[in-house]
């Protein structure tokens, strides 16, 4: 793998996650559209869980998230972008409260 990155800037890892992501995209057969619509929300929220609750945290919330937003996409008829958000809206609600908590 070659670094693209010009000299002296480094790498944002979120780009990595992009790529990575749209690999995993096509291989599992779900539209590239609905990795465009979501990837950066789905990234913050991670990121969100990780320095709000715990780094282990933040791949099962996401895991736990598509479970969630798949099953009420196939419910609802709605698209699974906006089943995402909705999760993910859910999530960052929990971490804040998460974080008041702890900080008592």
């Amino acid at each position: 793998m070659t670094d693209d990155a010009p000299h002296g800037s480094t790498p944002d890892p979120a780009d990595d996650a992009v790529r990575w992501a749209a690999i995993v995209t096509a291989e599992l057969g779900i539209a590239s559209e609905d990795l465009e619509r979501i990837s950066r929300s789905v990234l913050d929220m991670v990121r969100d869980v990780a320095h709000g609750v715990n780094r282990p945290s933040a791949p099962l919330t996401a895991f736990l998230v598509g479970i969630a937003a798949g099953r009420a996409a196939q419910g609802s008829g709605a698209g699974l972008d906006v089943e995402v958000r909705s999760r993910v809206d859910q999530v960052g609600r929990l971490v804040q409260r998460w974080e008041t908590v702890r900080e008592r």
